[in-house]
């Protein structure tokens, strides 16, 4: 190998490094997969029967050889075969030792497809792969892998969230914080013609396009800075997201709540904007928490009204889209709704419009005392759920041309969400000493 870039180098009078370097990593991982072949073959002597599940004994039946992919590339072996005359089942107890019962992958490439698949579209991952790692793969084993590491992590989460539900919580290790939040919103990703069959538009008269993902967040404040602005705690935002309903999706967000020590936490707030699930979610899960609406998506609704109300005035439309926010900013939201009522006999045309936005003012008015939340440093908009529906969902889930299953999306929100709050590795070495 050195003879012919010395060669080439003597030839051309330059070396190319690009070249050599990567010459040399294969040719280290060359070395490295023999070297590797030879280490799973030879473990300590086989024993010559093994317990069966069936609850016979299985005996040595033979050495028998594997291919598998490893992180410095196809190694082959040899590990004991044992086969059960009871039940007529054969086992290699050695597959279960390496972790690599019903998979052609080592752990270690396993863990590389799972960051890759949540990172970014199969394809890119696989070429990130051959570019970083110098391993050949498939689109189609990118998709496999992560996506079956994903719904073993929504596999637990729901082992977590069932036990939730039956009163079973674990205990709490994390320190008590001042104020712990939870946010919530829904986006929409692109699915199947099949995963939206039947399913209304949110457009009139237009099929369905998308599923809604629910997504929720928590997070923790311990500090105000020097103007009395609320200071989110460094890394402490986590994520739970799925396409499902609301009900399921409370349960979730609860124990992800729960986890994050929302029993200990001297102050809790839910915060999200005007949907109606949220704070039947919130009633219902999270009861004696403050409930805020986000304000700049409260300041949208007057804003929008402003727009109908005076199309062709732009400085109308201004000043009492300005008059109506300085109430709103004030928690003054019976004034407000007054105001709104007022104006259903100016606007008969349009009542509709301001009695949806007068209802929607009067329903959550408790949720829009917005001076008093401040003054007690708390955040009034929900942005760290807005910006994780972007970069947990929309980042990954919402490029051109994808179309999910369910299944398939609800498995790389799971591995994302996993990775975005922090306990991949936790997760990764609970999978490991299980297996």
């Amino acid at each position: 190998m050195l003879e012919i870039v010395f060669a080439s180098q003597h030839k051309t009078g330059a070396l190319d490094l690009e070249a050599v370097e990567l010459l040399v990593r294969n040719s280290m991982h060359q070395a490295g997969a023999i070297a590797l072949g030879h280490l799973l073959s030879r473990p300590a002597p086989p024993a010559a029967h093994q317990p069966c599940r069936c609850g016979g004994e299985a005996k040595l039946h033979s050495l028998r050889r594997r291919q598998l992919l490893t992180a410095v590339g196809e190694v082959n072996f040899q590990r004991p075969y044992y086969h059960c005359p009871r039940c007529r089942q054969g086992q290699c107890p050695r597959d279960q030792e390496l972790d690599i019962v019903g998979n052609s992958s080592s752990p270690g490439v396993r863990r590389m497809l799972a960051a890759v698949g949540a990172d970014s579209s199969f394809e890119q991952g696989r070429d990130q792969l051959q570019l970083l790692a110098g391993l050949s793969l498939t689109v189609k084993a990118v998709e496999r892998q992560a996506e079956a590491i994903g719904a073993a992590i929504e596999q637990g989460e729901l082992r977590q969230i069932q036990a939730a539900k039956q009163l079973q919580l674990p205990a709490v290790c994390v320190p008590a914080v001042p104020v712990l939040y939870i946010e919530m919103d829904g986006t929409g990703v692109p699915v199947t013609k099949k995963e939206r069959e039947g399913r209304a538009s949110k457009t009139e008269g237009q099929p369905a396009r998308t599923r809604e993902v629910k997504l929720g967040c928590v997070f923790t404040q311990t500090i105000t800075d020097k103007d009395g602005w609320p200071v989110r705690d460094p890394d402490s935002t986590s994520y739970v997201a799925a396409i499902e309903g609301a009900e399921p999706f409370g349960l979730r967000l609860y124990t992800e709540a729960w986890r994050r020590g929302w029993s200990r936490a001297a102050k809790t707030v839910v915060l999200g904007d005007g949907a109606v699930w949220i704070w039947n979610l919130a009633d219902q899960h999270f009861p004696g928490t403050i409930q805020i609406v986000d304000l700049f998506h409260a300041r949208q609704h007057l804003w929008e009204l402003a727009a109908k109300l005076f199309p062709a005035h732009e400085p109308q439309r201004k000043q009492w889209a300005r008059v109506a926010q300085y109430l709103l900013d004030q928690g003054a939201i019976e004034a407000l709704v007054f105001v709104l009522r007022k104006l259903r006999i100016e606007y008969p045309d349009l009542n509709q419009a301001l009695d949806n936005d007068a209802d929607y003012f009067d329903r959550n008015a408790g949720r829009m005392r917005y001076p008093e939340f401040r003054a007690q440093g708390l955040f009034v908009g929900s942005g760290v759920v807005e910006a994780g529906c972007r970069s947990v969902v929309g980042r990954r889930l919402k490029c051109s041309g994808m179309f999910w299953s369910v299944r398939g999306a609800n498995a790389i929100l799971a591995l994302r969400c996993c990775r975005l709050s922090g306990r991949f590795e936790d997760y990764w070495e609970s999978r490991s000493r299980a297996a």
